[in-house]
């Protein structure tokens, strides 16, 4: 099974700790080994993931140190157009490094337009969308080695 990187933004603590909680209980599931790093918000995570697809310590398909990758953070809607901003540019910069990397990312960033649609997203017993980043990190890992990529 992969070992997978998962980045978290706690910008909104408490919806953090509920999609990372639905991640962790896919991969313990699943039997994947997993690694957490902290950043300070949506715009760096790219970045990191960037950073874990650089590492390098011969495991697995393309000897990489993490096989896979989770995005997990919120973004909530305010009166600027910074949400906008953020909202695009931390999908696009999830995009080019899963396709400049060939790295599977599975994007776990809320976009919601209030803490109310976060939390319904972010719980276990809910939407659970911390457990869907995870879900499709695997299955695109799985993919990658069933085409030996």
């Amino acid at each position: 099974m992969p070992h997978i990187m998962i980045v978290l933004s706690p910008y909104y603590k408490e919806i953090s700790t509920y999609l990372l909680e639905g991640a962790k209980a896919v991969l313990e599931e699943k039997k994947c080994s997993y690694e957490v790093v902290e950043v300070p918000g949506a715009l760096e995570i790219p970045l990191a993931i960037q950073y874990g697809a650089q590492r390098k310590e011969g495991r697995g398909v393309g000897k990489l140190k993490f096989d896979a990758f989770i995005a997990l953070g919120c973004v909530i809607r305010g009166q600027t157009a910074h949400y906008d901003v953020v909202c695009n540019e931390s999908a696009r910069g999830l995009t080019r490094v899963s396709l400049d990397s060939s790295v599977p990312v599975g994007n776990g960033i809320l976009t919601c337009d209030s803490r109310e649609q976060a939390i319904e997203r972010a719980l276990p017993y809910r939407k659970n969308k911390g457990a869907d980043a995870a879900n499709a990190a695997i299955e695109m890992y799985e993919l990658g080695v069933k085409l030996g990529c």
